[in-house]
């Protein structure tokens, strides 16, 4: 005779199937997952605004609906404390906007909302999201379930805690340079970067910008792709959104997948390599694979540019009227970028055009491209930045996030999935990349290798 799984321990898929079947109330659902929070979250500090007062109301209004409000239905989420809620507090992890209240929800939140979801919380960030640590002036570090004195990663550590740990089956994150790959690898869970614009942002002050995207966080590919047809579409305000092809045509045939441990210019540990490499031979069993990477040449170079003219453009004013208020890793973001010309930047960008064609080459011959989710382990959160990888230095504190970023500078979209691993193993995560708009794609592989290969989250210890 096999016992019920805990509430806290079933997927979004599950709990709105449960739920729209009268299996579960949305209240016993908040309720579970308020009291997890309650638990753990003192010791793994994933959530800067927990909103029990408003899941209670929302899951009345749920469980009194006489149908289901929308495919998440009563199921609790978190949402990044970087993405505006309104109503509810949105610091940005900065002690700036410390008392921060919008007035309106952004539209990844409105349709999380209109779906049925719960909003149980914000959760942690580092300032702005710019930090390989989740910490800030108002809360963290988030710290790692698997080992609490190890990091989430940043940025969307907050999230990926709130995962693992079963305080919300359902994530949001956003992702400028992995900011949901890396914490999802150090976390042992599941997570999507999409097509820049399947998710719209209608108030991205650039608006051809493709460098961020919203994402989600999640313990099955199942949740992920949930999630990503509810929040899914255009918006007329965001032009990403109107320009997206969608291909959803299944591989033909046994996949065809090229594999690069980095792209041949990431710096990458040697731990990492051979974790990698294992992967890849377990992946051998479901597909043909073949040692490729596109011609990344100048990749790091690109990024370090176009990131850091973002971000001086966004938060210059900031770094001129309250410096001394700022976190020192926001103050060395925002410098990075003070000294670029026009030239710099658009050189950047022809650069950027030949590595996205690359790409695209690269994809003529190959349907995924897998490379690792992290360069590193996950390391001590005493220790703010990453300066060295295998003894070598490093040249900036982001470049060891180029195995990720550089995905993000061509806007391919990108799968994770955990990496089968023996239990006394650190998690680490594979990154699965296909073209633009092929997201039903990397769905159906992402099932294939959770469900034929085990690739797929693990409880941490008690």
């Amino acid at each position: 005779m096999t016992s019920e799984p805990p509430i806290c321990d079933l997927t979004a898929t599950a709990l709105a199937r449960a739920i729209a079947r009268g299996e579960l109330s949305s209240q016993d659902v908040v309720e579970a997952h308020l009291e997890r929070i309650a638990d753990q979250d003192a010791q793994l500090a994933a959530f800067i605004t927990v909103d029990a007062d408003g899941a209670r109301r929302a899951a009345q209004i749920c469980d009194a609906a006489s149908t289901p409000i929308g495919p998440l239905h009563g199921v609790p989420v978190a949402i990044k404390d970087l993405t505006d809620t309104g109503g509810l507090a949105t610091t940005y992890g900065s002690a700036l906007f410390r008392d921060h209240v919008p007035a309106e929800d952004d539209v990844v939140v409105a349709r999380l909302r209109r779906a049925g979801a719960i909003i149980l919380g914000k959760t942690n960030t580092p300032e702005f999201g710019f930090g390989a640590v989740c910490a800030n002036r108002l809360c963290g570090p988030t710290r790692n379930p698997f080992d609490p004195a190890l990091t989430s990663g940043g940025s969307s550590g907050g999230s990926a805690v709130a995962v693992a740990a079963g305080m919300v089956p359902l994530a949001h994150g956003t992702d400028f340079g992995g900011s949901v790959r890396t914490p999802a690898s150090f976390c042992d869970i599941a997570s999507i970067r999409p097509t820049p614009g399947r998710i719209p942002s209608p108030r991205r002050p650039l608006g051809w910008d493709m460098l961020a995207t919203h994402g989600f966080l999640a313990r099955s590919v199942d949740d992920l792709a949930l999630a990503l047809s509810v929040c899914a579409g255009s918006d007329a305000l965001d032009p990403l959104s109107a320009a997206i092809l969608n291909d959803d045509r299944p591989s033909a045939g046994r996949p065809r997948i090229a594999v690069t441990p980095d792209f041949g210019v990431a710096p990458v540990a040697r731990d990492v390599r051979t974790r990698f490499a294992s992967a890849c031979e377990t992946l051998a069993r479901i597909a043909d694979v073949m040692p490729s990477s596109p011609d990344c040449g100048g990749a790091i170079e690109t990024f370090r540019t176009l990131r850091a003219a973002h971000i001086a453009n966004s938060y210059g004013e900031l770094l001129r009227t309250r410096r001394t208020e700022l976190t020192p890793t926001v103050v060395w973001n925002i410098e990075a970028g003070a000294r670029l010309s026009a030239e710099d930047y658009l050189s950047a960008e022809r650069r950027r055009t030949g590595i996205y064609r690359s790409f695209c080459e690269l994809f003529a011959r190959a349907d995924f491209l897998i490379a690792p989710a992290a360069s590193v382990f996950p390391w001590q959160n005493e220790i703010s930045d990453v300066t060295a990888i295998d003894g070598t230095a490093l040249e900036t504190p982001i470049d060891y996030l180029a195995v990720t970023f550089i995905v993000s500078l061509v806007g391919f979209p990108v799968l994770t999935l955990p990496a089968r691993r023996e239990a006394s193993e650190l998690p680490f995560g594979i990154q699965i990349i296909a073209p633009p708009g092929c997201e039903s794609r990397l769905f159906a592989f992402g099932r294939a290798i959770e469900n034929e290969l085990g690739f797929s989250h693990r409880r941490p210890p008690a």
